[in-house]
């Protein structure tokens, strides 16, 4: 972890404007800074200002109707309300902070992207969420309007330098409000603004979530495409209700994973057979190719440790039969934690970290059925176990993900069963995407709507027995 240096009245603070990732909630481990390495800036930013010197979100509304209500609607206005983010927050990385050293900065990291103002104002750990307290606020309209910047040049773990007070930034000159003044500020129509939550390193220097280094490697990245022009497109309308109308008015959608829109065909998928006709006995070879033609970063991305996107190839017949057609292997290093198995066990930190004895672990795959294929990066403890805290990951495994306007080919064989009639057998391929896997939602009570699978794009193909 690098030191920051204190910049008078000027520090650090942990917000950020924008969902740059499609997978983007702000997960609860996000800036687990080792407590040895927070360095000087990180040590006076918490609990340097209070929450007063930040407006409620209600005291924007009032003019800003629109795009109040828009944000209300986003996970932005819920990064420390989110029920899975509440349970991973007090019931995983809490207590885990408050037993290993290594991982301690996690109690007040957290709050560097989750509740920016509690964090800012040193109430660490925050009030329950729903006890009315400021932290509630999570990432809300004065944190993002009063950064003017980040401490060094690679945005991560809430570099974020703010300046609160009367005057409010944007990305338009000559706007005039009654009740700040308002300044240009550039930066916020920078992907780097996004960078600061959606980029972290784990106590152990481990690249935990890198969506905007994702983005800066990708086409859209070097395009100039940013984060805000899918996150945040313009639309004509009124900034503010006293305002004149614009033809390109930022929409605060930070539409993203928690947006079936966004995640609709985020993969697309296509699946044909090697031939169209085929006889009894034969061996059917059939291939799917996956393309993320949509997001501008890989898929899954943000917390990739707890996301699963798979996709599960079906056969039926005309009368009726069904099968499921397991993925061929390739053969890559680390392969194994990319092909679904219910026997695979992982997640036992969950078990040191809640102080279970004997804890064997949780089905590593959660529902994804056995030889569908999963496009993931695993994340590993310092033990070498596959886990989802985050903050707890020492080392990555094999990235078998989607890279931006780039496709992956998936090879099925399939040896024609006794039972299958002949005539036409239709081979159905859907892409499927859980926000959590569903063995540690379960284990841990988060709510169903939060973990269950979205489809996300559909294709078939036929052949002919005879």
């Amino acid at each position: 972890m690098r030191e920051r240096s204190v910049r008078p009245n000027v520090l650090p603070t942990a917000g950020a404007l924008l969902l740059a990732a499609m997978i983007l909630t702000l997960p609860c481990g996000v800036a687990a800074q080792e407590s040895a390495a927070r360095g000087p800036a990180g040590d006076a930013a918490l609990g340097h200002y209070s929450y007063d010197d930040f407006e409620r979100p209600a005291a924007c509304a009032t003019c800003h109707v629109d795009i109040a209500r828009q944000h209300e609607q986003a996970m932005m206005s819920q990064a420390y309300t989110h029920s899975w983010d509440e349970i991973e927050y007090f019931q995983l990385a809490v207590p885990h902070a408050e037993k290993e050293p290594k991982v301690a900065g996690v109690k007040a990291g957290c709050n560097g992207c989750h509740a920016p103002f509690a964090f800012l104002a040193g109430d660490v750990p925050p009030p329950q969420p729903g006890s009315g307290s400021r932290a509630d606020d999570s990432v809300s309209c004065d944190l993002c309007h009063t950064v003017v910047g980040i401490e060094g040049d690679t945005p991560y773990n809430f570099n974020f330098i703010v300046d609160p007070g009367k005057v409010k930034r944007g990305p338009r000159p000559g706007v005039v409000s009654p009740h700040h003044k308002t300044v240009v500020e550039p930066f916020l129509g920078t992907a780097e603004f996004c960078g600061a939550c959606h980029n972290e390193k784990s106590p152990f220097g481990v690249w935990v979530k890198s969506t905007h280094l994702e983005w800066t490697e990708g086409p859209q990245g070097k395009a100039g495409i940013v984060c805000q022009d899918c996150h945040m497109p313009p639309a004509a309308g009124r900034s503010a209700v006293m305002g004149e109308p614009l033809p390109d008015v930022r929409q605060h959608l930070f539409h993203g994973a928690h947006d079936e829109g966004k995640l609709a065909g985020v993969v697309e998928v296509r699946v044909h057979p090697e031939f169209r006709d085929y006889e009894l006995g034969d061996t059917v070879q059939l291939t799917a190719v996956l393309v993320n033609a949509k997001a501008g970063h890989k898929v899954p991305s943000g917390s990739a440790e707890e996301r699963v996107l798979w996709v599960h190839l079906e056969a039926a017949d005309g009368a009726g039969h069904t099968w499921h057609l397991a993925v061929d292997r390739k053969g890559f290093e680390g392969e194994e934690y990319t092909i679904a198995s219910a026997d695979a066990l992982a997640y036992q930190d969950l078990g040191d970290i809640q102080g279970l004895t004997d804890f064997k672990g949780l089905p590593r795959d959660g529902m994804v059925p056995d030889g569908d294929r999963i496009f993931r990066l695993p994340y590993f403890d310092p033990q070498g176990r596959m886990t989802i805290a985050q903050w707890n990951t020492a080392s990555l495994g094999t990235d078998y993900r989607l890279a931006p306007l780039s496709a992956v080919a998936e090879t099925y064989t399939w040896a024609l069963p006794d039972e299958v009639r002949e005539g036409p057998v239709t081979v159905t391929a859907t892409v499927y995407y859980s926000r959590l896997v569903s063995s540690v939602a379960e284990f841990l009570g988060v709510p169903q709507e939060e973990w269950e699978p979205v489809q996300i794009s559909r294709h078939q193909t036929t052949f002919e027995v005879f």
